[in-house]
């Protein structure tokens, strides 16, 4: 892990590829450009400086993400490396474990069919899908 001087600078889409948020630079730099990372609480450009101390807010699927920058990197290292460069707000963690408990107790109030439908049956759930978006 390279660690940060003041006079390096690193791109935010690079920054969030080393830290791991990303598989890849280009998907952080699609998400940074779809406004789903915030930094200091405005939209930013992938081109954007990296700063130490930076607030970054980051949606990952199900997930909204708070996190501080602790470190800068232009490498993708191993992940103990890549969990060093920030550290995640108690209220981000707290949000993220009650809304995941949410989608847990959701998903045990949903039915489950106990088997799949017989292609017979899938044809009238089509036929009865059709009918209903032609009225």
């Amino acid at each position: 892990m390279t660690s940060s001087t003041t006079a390096e600078a690193v791109r935010l889409d690079k920054w969030l590829w080393a830290a791991r948020f990303y598989k890849t630079r280009g998907l952080a730099k699609s998400a940074v450009e779809g406004g789903k990372v915030h930094y200091n609480g405005a939209r930013a450009k992938p081109s954007r400086a990296v700063e130490i101390g930076a607030e970054l807010r980051l949606r990952l699927g199900f997930e909204e993400r708070t996190v501080a920058v602790l470190a800068l990197s232009e490498r993708r290292g191993p992940a103990r490396e890549a969990q060093q460069l920030y550290a995640e707000t108690p209220e981000s963690i707290e949000r993220r474990e009650r809304n995941a408990e949410l989608r847990r107790h959701s998903r045990l109030a949903q039915v489950t069919p106990e088997q799949k439908p017989s292609k017979k049956q899938r044809r009238d759930l089509q036929r009865m899908k059709n009918q209903a978006l032609d009225q």
